[in-house]
């Protein structure tokens, strides 16, 4: 290239010619790029993810059911062979996987039409099937095609799905894409959105909902300012072709939507591409995480198991004039058995994640795995690191630093087998009953009149095949709803009921004996209930029944004691 300068006074390139108006060649980048080609000839090919698989663990292990015609097998002398393969292969590949004579089956979706690869109760192999979904593709239609060849009727028991990715991030554009059309596909087909998807994925993968567009635009903003530490602005811009900021130096109006966005990021370095979705993973799981425990995560229709449910009270709250329709509002009476996470399962989870901790609690003596989660990120750029305590009924969030001054400490396997197994074993006895209130029938006409702040969507099955499906309405505002219709409530607020809501960092309004809220706050590291908007004059008397005050930033706040907090709300409710 010659340089030259045009009329404006900019530095210029343009092709060089010699005399002859012949164009010149860098001979330097000729040699250098033969080198190159040289070099990638000599390298042995990248084996694609079938002939991978077939190679490890060999043709009498792997039943292959694609639509191939021909395959090169590398023999034990290691020289290759072709292969011929006709239509009458594939099913002599099917049964024999379905038989158990080759344990592993690859299917791809030429094989994934018309055949049935379950555990089914007329097979010899009744194992359970695991699943794993390797190169989905964009098509969300072909996905469920492929998984619904392994969950069937008519099988010994249900299979492990694992979608599989390497650990470039940059495959989570595709993932997501998956996600959200299965999604969508769900919604289509079955009215809820995880029937599509089967909740292979959790609302912070779709990278394409209004929690990570929202958290993109934080990103563009942290990038602006010079605060992530994955890339600058100059270097993104540059590298992406995008344009963030404008010639004045402020966000542009028109950022690039997140679809263009993640395009582009399959065009940085493996290293900056996992640096950036870290960064930006952690804005979306800190919306997801905020939406969830406010209640607004809208997560779908969620099955409820139960050993039995009884109906307790069923109060019509509406009747439609013109069709008869009716509305309902269910008490009802649900018995559970506890399903603990057994001592294998937990062994399984420390063998395959890195960095987990055997913890136990040196208060109450309980047991946890200590898991690495997906860090938080805030909007001023600050991470903030998190771990998974997973309990044998459920799984809790804590903040790294937090967790370092609570009442967990690191054990050793000996003391943490033996406090969970105790644990297991005293809750697999335990059968709970609770009752719930389910707003049921014809809910478009009174769905504004149910509450805003609980919107959960449930479908409770018991063991006899009944079902009820409805929106789950809180003991709190059953009251306040039976008053929409004119309708005289029996319902109490008692005390079991205000603990009940201050675990799910509900706000309770109480009127007597005089005008408050209760809540659950969280001061110095620590959760406790707090009375908002006690009268000054009740000071004394609160104190009298066990609360306690305290003095923060120059205001006097009202704490319930946790141990004793049964005993002080009975005191309170029964004024």
């Amino acid at each position: 290239m010659t340089l030259y300068t045009d009329d404006t006074g900019a530095t210029r390139s343009t092709p060089m010619f010699d005399e002859d108006g012949r164009p010149v060649h860098n001979q330097a980048a000729i040699a250098r790029r033969a080198e190159l080609i040289e070099h990638l000839c000599a390298m042995p090919p990248i084996k694609p993810a079938l002939d991978g698989i077939i190679e490890h663990y060999g043709t009498d292990k792997v039943a292959e059911v694609t639509g191939r015609t021909k395959r090169l097998i590398t023999q034990a002398d290691g020289n290759q062979r072709l292969e011929t393969r006709s239509p009458r292969t594939n099913q002599s590949e099917t049964d024999q996987f379905m038989d158990g004579r080759k344990p592993i089956l690859v299917f791809s979706d030429a094989g994934g039409t018309g055949r049935s690869y379950h555990a089914s109760l007329d097979a010899a192999c009744q194992k359970r099937r695991v699943h794993f979904l390797l190169e989905p593709g964009w098509r969300a239609d072909r996905a469920i095609q492929g998984l619904g060849r392994t969950h069937r009727t008519h099988q010994a028991n249900t299979p492990l799905f694992r979608p599989v990715t390497t650990n470039c991030k940059g495959e989570l554009r595709f993932t997501s894409t998956i996600a959200r059309r299965l999604d969508s596909l769900g919604a289509l087909t079955r009215g809820q959105r995880q029937t599509g998807g089967q909740n292979l994925f959790d609302p912070a993968d779709n990278l394409e909902s209004p929690y990570a567009k929202a958290a993109l635009t934080s990103w563009f903003g942290l990038l602006a300012e010079g605060t992530l530490k994955s890339v600058t602005l100059s270097d993104f811009e540059r590298r992406s072709g995008l344009t963030i900021v404008s010639q004045d130096g402020v966000l542009e109006e028109d950022l690039p939507p997140i679809q263009r966005w993640l395009n582009r990021i399959l065009a940085l370095p493996i290293g900056t591409q996992n640096a950036i979705f870290d960064e930006f993973l952690g804005l979306v799981e800190a919306r997801v995480s905020a939406a969830r425990e406010a209640g607004s995560l809208d997560v779908g229709v969620e099955t409820i198991q139960v050993e039995s449910a009884e109906v307790i009270e069923d109060i019509v709250l509406r009747t439609d004039a013109r069709t008869g329709a009716t509305s309902h509002l269910l008490q009802l009476a649900l018995r559970t058995r506890a399903r603990p996470m057994t001592l294998e399962r937990v062994k399984q989870r420390l063998d395959l994640s890195d960095g987990c901790m055997l913890m136990h609690n040196t208060k109450s003596g309980r047991a946890a795995l200590a898991e690495p989660s997906r860090h938080f990120m805030t909007d001023r750029g600050e991470l903030i690191r998190r771990v998974t305590l997973h309990r044998p009924l459920r799984r809790e969030y804590h903040h790294l630093d937090d967790l370092a001054e609570s009442a967990w400490a690191e054990c050793s396997r000996e003391t943490f087998e033996q406090l969970w197994c105790a644990e297991v074993a005293e809750l697999a006895e335990k059968l709970t009953t609770e009752k719930i209130y389910l707003a049921t029938g014809l809910l478009l006409p009174i769905w504004s009149s149910l509450p805003i702040e609980y919107l959960e969507v449930r479908r409770i099955v018991d063991e006899e095949g009944r079902s009820w499906l409805g929106r789950i309405v809180h003991e709190l505002d059953v009251a306040n709803l039976l008053q929409k219709f004119d309708i005289a409530s029996s319902v109490e607020l008692t005390e079991q009921t205000i603990l009940k809501a201050l675990g799910e960092h509900r706000t309770i309004p109480i009127k007597q004996p005089f005008e408050a809220t209760i809540k659950s706050s969280r001061v110095a590291n620590e959760q406790r209930y707090e009375i908002v908007g006690a009268p000054v004059d009740q000071l004394p008397w609160l104190k009298s029944i066990g609360c306690f005050t305290e003095i923060i930033s120059f205001r006097t706040r009202v704490f319930i004691p946790t141990r004793a907090a049964e005993a002080v709300l009975a005191a309170l409710l029964m004024r």
